[in-house]
């Protein structure tokens, strides 16, 4: 497992199937990046009183963080500060 330094969490990004008006199924390299995702790791530096934890589903500035890909899967690294928002 990936585990972050300092305020950085890693996070899964959620794939959403887009389609188009007339019915066409647009591949996942066509769509734009999605900005929300499910946090997997959370580093040493983020506490409690940060609110975010493991398993937190939450949005995320767009352009931002380090794509990275692991054990066949992709994931994306960003800093604490970068989070937007949290779903409850």
């Amino acid at each position: 497992m990936i585990k972050p330094l300092g305020k950085r969490v890693v996070i899964q990004i959620a794939e959403v199937e887009q389609v188009t008006e007339s019915g066409f199924i647009l591949p996942t390299s066509a769509q734009e990046k999605e900005q929300f995702g499910e946090i997997v790791a959370v580093g040493p530096e983020i506490e409690e009183k940060d609110a975010v934890a493991v398993g937190d589903k939450v949005y995320f500035k767009n352009f931002t963080g380090t794509e990275v890909e692991h054990g066949g899967q992709e994931y994306l690294i960003i800093e604490y500060k970068d989070l937007l928002a949290k779903l409850d």
